[in-house]
């Protein structure tokens, strides 16, 4: 028998920090050889970070590539390993992403991507050509960097299984995983024991399960070892966050599972297994005559011995590896633990001193508050899990090099200030919402009035027009009344950003004169109905919320409130939900009422997964819902409704359109994510009305009604 002790790293896609990069590449190698591994595979594109985007279209990128890899390969710390990263490679003037298998000053092969991914958040094929050469491979002239350490002129690059003194290897990243026919399929049923998969795979709630059980039913039919690296943290555009949960199996069972959410800088994952698990394994299942039928594939010789020999684990402290149960993350503990990540991240790497919060004493910003306690919440388990880094960051964001926090809300007083911005329009029981919420969180907190912004404003319209707007309950148009909330809207904004200036100067704190970043309030469904004020407190720096829908931010707020012994909540969960942007003498405003939005936030949530997952017009849409809403409460047996409702949603979504445009990035984990700079690139410009479609859905409901008459 024979052991192999097999390594992933978890390590953050950081775009164009070749220097960290570099240095966390080698930590992750230096931990992997002290765990006893003789493989060590990474994340997707790990030397200039997968989310350098267009920068993969420039020569730099692959050069500074080339200059990391050298300063790697020269380390001695990968003597004796078979070590795996990832960058983008320029062969024949094509670039490919590729992987680079090699050890200390040597280079055994160069494996470019075959399926790129192209949808959804992914823009693969704009800056990489996928390998088109099954089991082909060719000559690459390697970079005079490169030569003078390894004194190779040519290295192979393609499609090929390294083989090694006891086993083989073949590589698949990412996307390749996910077509019909992977290529580990082919190169596995040639013999290849250890397949090695690099990803930059992005988190959505409740798309784990669905992600980690695809890998491990990837070796359960074919038999072998699979070894999956993903990457985490947030990537260069603050949209797309990775989520880590590297893993290792072995014939279908899963052995070891890295982290979901962390701010280790480096995770290192590994197992211990018998390689005669695979060969017992795949000689007893139903895979050897395709086996036998395979065309060979090239093969790469590698003088490296990867496994140990029985008698040598009875002189060591390793232990065989055994089967584990998948680690899933309840959906609230996901939305927890990826904003707190997402907000330290992007702390981190802008090196702000924190964060500046309108906190209106609602559902939406109150939750956005609640984010940045859970952050802090992380950072501080994070440091007293010894995790020394996440204390330097904390200190330098501060300015306090001696700082030591005891609990989270020692670190919310430093690193959010909170803003209540009352009007003559404004409750006592929003504002003193707003403040109980700020000072049990430990924010910093202000409470003002912005009526003569306001007010400033309005004169500066009526001197211009010679005409004063009403609101709707003073007997004013609608559009007066819209003007007049909006006024009220985007100088919440404007103020927002002037306090955020100001804050650490005028508080006197150790790092005065920097600016904290503007948090936005603005939910998904919001974003994709377009209810919301362009230009107004929801346009920020980043949005925590702005791919989080309503129903899970109520879910969130209740899981919050018992988890984190939080029983302030339930006033926020209970409250009605209202912008306070009509006089008082109107009475509270239902910002959900039916007739103001025009439909709930759960059929928001229906249409966004309509429109964007299933990827269905207004037609379509029209007859899922005839099937799946004909016993709804409401809808009953009146395909009328139905229509009415779905033509209402598209029209305001036509109308609306045009806000995506400016929407403030969020991290991505809503399927259906209207934002229109990344992941929804549908026209801005519409024919509202949608004559033929709305026609035809006319006609079919005139028809259903009279079909229905004659039944009667």
């Amino acid at each position: 028998m024979s052991f192999i002790t097999l390594a992933s790293a978890t390590l953050p896609s950081v775009p164009l920090d070749f220097g960290g990069n570099k240095d966390r590449i080698l930590d992750s190698i230096r931990i992997a050889k002290e765990k006893g591994a003789t493989v060590r595979t990474g994340p997707e594109l790990e030397i200039p970070g997968y989310g350098a985007l267009d920068h993969h279209l420039e020569g730099d990128t692959f050069l500074h590539s080339w200059e990391v890899l050298a300063e790697i390969i020269s380390n001695p710390i990968c003597e004796g390993m078979l070590c795996d990263v990832g960058m983008g490679v320029r062969h024949r003037n094509i670039r490919y992403n590729c992987r680079v298998l090699f050890t200390f000053r040597k280079i055994y092969l160069i494996r470019p991507k075959m399926s790129l991914a192209n949808d959804g958040l992914y823009r693969e094929a704009r800056h990489f050509t996928a390998w088109a050469k099954p089991r082909v491979l060719e000559n690459y002239y390697l970079e005079e960097v490169i030569q003078r350490i390894t004194g190779q002129k040519m290295v192979p690059i393609g499609d090929g299984i390294l083989s090694t003194v006891d086993t083989a290897l073949s590589c698949e990243s990412c996307e390749e995983l996910f077509v019909p026919m992977n290529p580990s399929i082919a190169s596995g049923l040639n013999g290849a024991e250890i397949i090695l998969n690099s990803s930059a795979s992005h988190a959505e709630l409740r798309k784990l399960r669905e992600r980690l059980e695809l890998i491990a039913n990837s070796t359960r039919k074919l038999g072998g070892i699979y070894v999956y690296s993903n990457a985490t943290g947030v990537d260069g555009e603050a949209r797309m966050m990775h989520d880590g949960s590297s893993m290792i199996i072995c014939n279908g069972k899963v052995l070891a599972q890295g982290s979901q959410f962390s701010l280790k800088p480096v995770e290192v994952t590994t197992a211990v297994i018998d390689l005669e698990q695979v060969r017992s394994y795949r000689s007893s299942i139903s895979r050897n005559v395709q086996a036998a039928a395979q065309p060979d594939f090239p093969r790469i010789e590698c003088d490296l011995r990867l496994s140990r020999p029985a008698e040598d684990m009875w002189f060591s402290d390793v232990q065989p590896s055994h089967e584990i149960e998948l680690k899933i993350m309840d959906p609230m503990e996901e939305i927890h633990m990826s904003t707190a990540v997402f907000l330290w991240q992007y702390l981190c790497r802008t090196n702000s001193p924190g964060y500046f919060l309108a906190l209106s004493g609602g559902l939406d910003s109150s939750t956005v508050a609640l984010f940045v306690f859970g952050m802090a919440k992380l950072v501080l388990q994070t440091i007293n899990d010894g995790e020394e880094s996440t204390l330097a960051d904390l200190r330098r964001l501060v300015g306090n090099k001696n700082f030591v926090p005891k609990s989270p809300r020692e670190i919310v007083s430093r690193l959010l200030h909170t803003c209540y911005m009352g009007t003559v329009n404004s409750s006592d029981e929003t504002r003193s919402r707003a403040k109980a919420l700020s000072e049990k969180l430990g924010g910093y907190h202000s409470d003002i009035n912005i009526d003569e912004a306001v007010q400033a404003h309005e004169s500066i319209i009526e001197k211009t027009l010679n005409f004063r707007p009403k609101y709707i309950t003073e007997g004013g148009s609608p559009q007066e009344s819209l003007a007049r909330q909006n006024i009220q809207a985007r100088n919440r904004m404007v103020v927002s950003y002037e306090l955020a200036q100001l804050s650490t100067t005028a508080r006197k704190l150790p790092r005065a004169g920097a600016a904290l970043l503007v948090l936005g309030s603005s939910n998904v469904d919001e974003i994709l109905r377009g209810y919301y004020t362009k230009y107004d407190a929801g346009s920020a720096d980043i949005s925590p919320l702005g791919s989080i829908s309503k129903t899970d931010i109520r879910r969130f707020q209740r899981w919050a409130m018992e988890k984190w012994d939080l029983p302030i909540l339930r006033s926020f969960i209970e409250a009605t939900p209202t912008a306070e942007l009509l006089p008082l003498s109107a009475g509270v405003q239902n910002d959900e009422d039916e007739n103001e939005m025009g439909m709930t936030y759960d059929e928001l949530s229906v249409f966004g997964l309509l429109r964007k997952v299933d990827k269905l017009g207004p037609w379509s849409a029209y007859l899922r819902l005839l099937g799946e809403w004909k016993h709804r409460p409401g809808y009953e047996n009146s395909p009328r409704k139905i229509a009415e409702k779905v033509k209402r949603f598209y029209r305001f979504y036509a109308i609306n359109r045009h806000k995506t445009t400016i929407i403030t990035p969020s991290v991505h984990l809503s399927a259906y994510n209207p934002d229109d700079n990344r992941h929804d690139l549908r026209p801005f410009l519409y024919v509202v009305n949608w004559p033929w479609q709305f026609g035809k859905i006319d006609r079919h409901v005139e028809e259903l009604e009279r079909k229905m008459g004659e039944r009667q």
